[in-house]
């Protein structure tokens, strides 16, 4: 704090022994008031400065953008990693068996060391790996846990359960979820893995209730949290904004999708306006992956065009400019 000198004044003719009572409150007064005006103006860059510190932060946010592989199910893996190159994608969301998508088993046949030459030649890094149980297909995330633990492990995406759940069995439901859940719960946590769970209609995980039921019950929460998607949110009329704001911190990964069809379903494609839901990322500190997504088969040419613009338009949001997040 800077010192100050305080002066005492004296009428003209008028003594300097002032009483020492007087003087000395006159003193303390003038102290405290210089004091007052020290501190707030030394308050003031601070202040400032941590205003200023989180705007930058904000206005520095941007999505991570990674490819998902379902939706170029035709290509083989190395193709299709040539392409997440050539639009521009760091990240790829790697599917398991799904349809006709095979590629998260490609990679595990190339093993560890292949797989990891394959996405470094395409300047690449896994942002997760999709592993639903489908018909025909129920061996889900255990099957891959060894080889995605040998690639240096990451976030793995998972059903819920699928089915009704009405509000008074919610509870019930979502407790024997995460016990039923608890073994791989801990492959997971041997393999370094992080189990995203995704929200869908008709299924455990699918309404706001649900998602705070979620948080509050989570057995694991550095090791289980979120997909989100958007898709089955507005199907259902449910706000993502306030879905983002509920999951927080367990926000995993990030589902760029809206409801329509075909191309439509993708970010710049259909109706809907991503900005409140990037700002209410941004809100949330959010530094997970995000996929521009759609179902559907297309051929590869045509999906690349319509990645290729679903991928400019979320580059050219501002996620803190326009209205407020809530």
């Amino acid at each position: 704090m800077a010192h100050v000198k305080m002066r005492l004044h004296y009428p003209p003719g008028g003594t300097r022994k002032a009483n020492s009572v007087e003087a000395a409150l006159f003193t303390r007064r003038d102290f405290l008031r210089a004091s007052a005006r020290v501190a707030t103006v030394s308050l003031v860059p601070l202040v400032c400065s941590c205003a200023s510190t989180e705007a930058a932060r904000r206005a520095a946010w941007h999505p991570r953008l990674a490819l998902s592989s379902v939706m170029f199910s035709d290509l083989p893996l190395p193709d299709f990693c040539k392409q997440a190159e050539a639009l521009g994608f760091h990240g790829i969301d790697l599917w398991g068996p799904f349809g006709k998508c095979r590629h998260l088993d490609e990679a595990q046949q190339l093993g560890a060391e292949g797989f990891r030459r394959l996405l470094a030649r395409h300047k690449l890094e896994v942002g997760c790996y999709t592993t639903y149980r489908t018909t025909g297909h129920t061996e889900g995330f255990p099957a891959y846990a060894e080889f995605i633990g040998q690639c240096g492990g990451g976030v793995v995406v998972r059903e819920s359960e699928y089915g009704k759940f009405p509000a008074e069995g919610l509870e019930e439901g979502m407790r024997k979820f995460f016990a039923k859940l608890q073994p791989e719960i801990d492959l997971a946590r041997k393999h370094r893995v992080r189990l995203a769970i995704e929200n869908h209609g008709d299924a455990l995980l699918s309404t706001l209730d649900s998602m705070r039921l979620f948080r509050t019950l989570n057995p694991a929460p550095n090791g289980v949290g979120i997909a989100l998607a958007c898709y089955h949110l507005q199907d259902a009329g449910i706000s993502v904004e306030e879905a983002v704001r509920i999951c927080g911190d367990r926000l995993l990964f990030f589902y760029a999708w809206q409801k329509g069809n075909g191309f439509d379903q993708l970010p710049g494609h259909g109706p809907t306006d991503f900005k409140p839901w990037l700002q209410a990322l941004a809100a949330i500190g959010y530094h997970g992956w995000m996929t521009p997504f759609m179902h559907g088969e297309e051929p590869a040419e045509k999906m690349a065009q319509a990645v290729a613009k679903a991928r400019a338009y979320l580059d050219g949001l501002n996620p803190l400019q326009g209205r407020p997040l809530f």
